[in-house]
């Protein structure tokens, strides 16, 4: 039995190991203050959430993140920014049950889609995400802004 919902201030020590789990995934680095400062935003509500997804015994063993932003020819659109799930539990539609999740956050908002990426290397979570979404074809560049 998963429950699914916002997450709260009980939650920063279990959210952070799964955060840096998802952070070393992807091989990204992030400085102690980027997590102190994202747990800030998540908790705020205001321009990024985050979801949990809690065992029976009150686990914290998956969250998402999600944001709202505006579309040139649409309505605003719903990116799934992170979504990370405990290995121990993986395999038993816990991934699923925090995208549904935000599909209707989505939904009651009146987001024209929700949308996330992902590496081409992912192909665990690709399975999953061809069940539930669809692969539109397009690919990620990212242009370096440091100088």
């Amino acid at each position: 039995m998963i429950t699914i919902g916002s997450l709260r201030p009980e939650d920063r020590a279990g959210w952070e190991e799964l955060a840096r789990g998802y952070k070393a995934f992807y091989r990204t680095e992030v400085p102690d203050e980027g997590y102190e400062e994202m747990w800030h935003r998540l908790l705020d509500g205001e321009e990024v959430y985050g979801v949990g997804a809690w065992t029976a015994d009150g686990k914290l063993v998956g969250i998402t993140h999600y944001l709202f932003h505006v579309a040139g020819w649409t309505a605003d659109v719903c990116y799934l920014q992170d979504l990370f799930v405990d290995e121990a539990v993986r395999g038993q539609g816990v991934a699923r049950a925090l995208i549904e999740h935000v599909a209707e956050a989505a939904r009651e908002r009146g987001a024209a889609r929700l949308y996330w990426t992902t590496q081409e290397h992912n192909t665990t979570a690709r399975a999953l995400y061809d069940k539930v979404a669809a692969f539109n074809g397009f690919l990620r560049y990212d242009y370096p802004l440091a100088r």
